[in-house]
């Protein structure tokens, strides 16, 4: 399995439902940390406004990240979400 296949497969869980793969969930912690470090300074320190500011515009950047995501993401194979959920299948 190359590295692309790992971070964009998406992910099965115990129920079979495919979740989120590992590419959009380090998108999240990339996209969350970077727009509240640009926020802070704009916020003048104001939580209430800071939280507004990183929602405010994590919300497109994900959106369009994660649209991206799932267009190189399409006909790969699922993977298991943790490897104990093998075990449920004999």
């Amino acid at each position: 399995m190359s590295f692309a296949d790992f971070l964009l497969a998406p992910r099965e869980d115990a129920r079979g439902w495919e979740t989120p793969n590992e590419a959009s969930r380090i998108l999240l912690i990339i996209v969350l940390i970077s727009v509240s470090l640009w926020a802070w300074p704009i916020s003048e320190g104001r939580i209430v406004i800071w939280i507004g500011i990183v929602l405010l515009f994590s919300t497109p950047l994900l959106t369009v990240g994660w649209w991206i995501l799932s267009i190189f993401a399409k006909n790969r194979v699922p993977r298991k979400l943790i490897s104990s959920v093998n075990l449920t299948d004999d």
